[in-house]
């Protein structure tokens, strides 16, 4: 996998989770909720000082070597938080304006506004370039009064130019802490600030947008209510597996293999696991089933890929899929 929680020269995973070790024991984990201040902290986000620095080149030639200046291009850097190093992150445009890890979780606070939210994750992948940060919401939602999700805020940014800072809405599932992030594509759940403006007059305007974002769970849950209500036998549930997870035919037999593996897990997971026991039968079951295959069973090249993997959007599309396949 392209993208990977940070591994710090002391051997640290630059990751913090409140409470759980929901992410395969990675980072640091602490014993109660987590501050802004806290989140930077543990997950060696504090202090980065990223900044915009000349970009030039050289050229040698058989006449020696010149240099030269880029007008309208910049190097972003940062002080690595355990060696103090200045690390390259990426090139940005001239109008690019560094946004710091503090002030992407202070977006956060500001929009929770009091309201009893607590940092619930926060870390840094590929190196620095990219960071994450959660925030638990108090009110949680009940479908159909039997199957319980928690609300969260996510707010992502890169450091190297290729993302902006984006606030998402996203339900994680208690019972196996597997997200939800995107998977209902009908989301309009989020906003983006771009980097090329101040963060902190847009909010504003923010939280205007994220208003929707209760529209959007509202939506959700009555989907997944009609999904919850709907009986889903085991030959529809294989059905939809091979409709998520098309099989060519000239598939090679490690292919074919890995299929049956996967067909087995899943069968295990919406008849026998614990996670679905208490909507097992359902539709709704079949979507959490391949849910949490995605986020916690699917073959992984480490813990860190596999975090990350749930983590983020990967996985977006799989998810996506079963659940337009079941929904009713």
């Amino acid at each position: 996998m392209a993208h990977e929680l940070e591994t710090l020269a002391n051997g640290q995973t630059a990751f913090a989770s409140a409470n759980l070790s929901a992410w395969h024991r990675l980072g640091q984990i602490t014993e109660g909720c987590m501050t802004a201040e806290e989140a930077m902290k543990q997950a060696w986000l504090g202090g980065w000082n990223v900044r915009k620095i000349a970009l030039s080149g050289m050229e040698v030639t058989e006449n020696g070597i010149t240099r030269i200046d880029s007008p309208d291009k910049w190097m972003t850097v940062r002080t690595n938080p355990q060696t103090q190093a200045t690390e390259y992150l990426g090139v940005v445009g001239d109008d690019y304006t560094c946004v710091q890890n503090e002030e992407v979780a202070e977006v956060l606070n500001l929009l929770a506004d009091e309201s009893g939210a607590h940092f619930e994750t926060a870390g840094s992948m590929r190196g620095g370039k990219s960071v994450f940060v959660t925030m638990k919401l108090p009110e949680a939602m009940k479908v159909a009064g039997v199957d319980d999700i928690d609300l969260y805020l996510a707010a992502t940014t890169s450091h190297d130019g290729t993302a902006s800072l984006r606030v998402d809405a996203t339900p994680v599932r208690i019972v196996c802490a597997n997200t939800q992030r995107m998977a209902y594509k009908r989301s309009k759940g989020f906003y983006t600030f771009r980097h090329t403006s101040n963060v902190k007059t847009k909010i504003s305007e923010a939280r205007e947008a994220i208003g929707l974002v209760w529209k959007h769970f509202t939506a959700f849950e009555a989907e997944a209510e009609k999904m919850i209500n709907a009986t889903l036998t085991m030959g529809e549930f294989e059905k939809i597996v091979a409709q998520a997870w098309p099989l060519a035919d000239d598939a090679s037999d490690a292919t074919k293999n890995n299929a049956k593996q996967r067909m087995s897990t899943l069968r295990y997971l919406i008849r026998d696991a614990d996670t679905q026991k208490a909507i097992r039968g359902t539709r709704w079951a079949g979507y959490q089933a391949i849910t949490e295959f995605v986020d916690h069973f699917a073959p992984a090249k480490s813990d860190e890929a596999r975090a990350t993997r749930a983590l983020t959007s990967a996985g977006t599309d799989i998810k996506g899929r079963a659940f337009e396949l079941l929904t009713v």
